[in-house]
C-alpha cells in the first residue's frame, strides 16, 4: 500500500521530533526538511539527522539558506542569547532569538517541496502554549498561511490545497514529552538549546532549555539531554 506523503519540518529539537513521529504514526510517508540557515546552534542539524535515521525516514533534505545576510537575531548574529529568564517572563515579548519571518520561509520551502512530491500535508512543530513569544507560532498565523497556500499553488487552484498540520499547537511541554515517549522517541538524541557548547552539550540556561527542563520536570521524567557541567 502506498502511503500518503507529508513534508515535516525537522529542526532536531524535541517538538519537531515528536511531530515527525506523530506524522508517521498517522500513516504518512515522511519527507523531512531541515534548514541550515546560519544558526549558531547548528548542532541541531546533527540531531535532525539522528532523529530521521532513528525514525527510519527515507527522505531527509538539509537545505542551505544563509539568513545571516539579514542579521537581526541572536541566533544568526553575535548578540548574546538571553539566559536565566524568569519563567513568568518567557513569552511576555518577542525575544532577541526571534529570526525574522523564519517559519514563513521554512513553510514556503516545505510548500515548494510538497508541490513537487504531490504531498497534501505539511507538519510543523509550532506550539502556542509553551512558546517564547514568536508570532509565527500562533494558530491564527498558521491558518492565514494555509489560506495563502491555497491561493498560491497549483494544488490549491485545482482543488487539492495543502494542509498545514501543527499537532502540538495547544499542548504544554510536559504533554509533548509524554506523547513523544508514548511514541517511543529517544529525546536524548534531540537538541533544543540555542547556545550549546562546541560538543553539543546544552547550556541549560537559555529560554529553550528552560522550557524543555520544565516540561520534563512536570512530566515526572528525567531529561536525557547532555548539559554543560556548569548547569549539571
Amino acid at each position: 500500500m502506498t502511503l500518503p506523503k507529508a513534508v515535516v519540518l525537522l529542526s532536531g529539537g524535541m517538538d519537531s521530533a515528536t511531530t515527525a513521529a506523530i506524522a508517521q504514526r498517522q500513516g504518512f510517508d515522511v519527507h523531512a526538511l531541515s534548514v541550515r540557515y546560519g544558526q549558531r546552534h547548528a548542532v541541531e542539524l546533527h540531531a535532525a539527522r539522528r532523529v530521521a535515521e532513528r525514525l527510519g525516514v527515507r527522505h531527509h533534505v538539509v537545505l542551505d539558506l544563509d539568513l545571516r545576510a539579514f542579521g537581526s537575531s541572536a541566533l544568526t548574529g553575535d548578540a548574546p542569547v538571553p539566559k536565566d529568564t524568569p519563567m513568568a517572563d518567557i513569552g511576555a515579548g518577542i525575544p532577541t532569538t526571534y529570526v525574522p519571518a523564519r517559519n514563513t520561509i521554512f513553510l514556503s520551502l516545505a510548500l515548494a517541496w510538497a508541490e513537487t512530491l504531490d504531498a497534501r500535508d505539511i507538519f510543523i512543530g509550532a506550539n502556542a502554549l509553551d512558546y517564547s513569544g514568536y508570532p509565527d507560532c500562533r494558530p491564527e498565523y498558521l491558518d492565514a498561511y494555509a489560506r495563502m497556500a491555497a491561493l498560491a499553488t497549483r494544488a490549491g487552484v485545482e482543488g487539492g490545497p495543502v494542509r498545514i498540520r501543527a499537532p502540538l499547537q495547544s499542548l504544554t511541554k510536559s504533554e509533548i514529552v509524554r506523547w513523544g515517549l508514548a511514541l517511543g522517541l529517544d529525546f536524548g538524541i534531540t537538541s533544543t538549546c540555542y547556545d550549546p557548547a562546541a560538543d553539543g552539550a546544552a547550556c541549560g540556561r537559555c529560554e529553550a532549555c528552560l522550557l524543555r527542563l520544565q516540561g520534563f520536570e512536570e512530566a515526572g521524567v528525567p531529561d536525557p539531554a547532555r548539559y554543560q557541567a556548569a548547569h549539571a
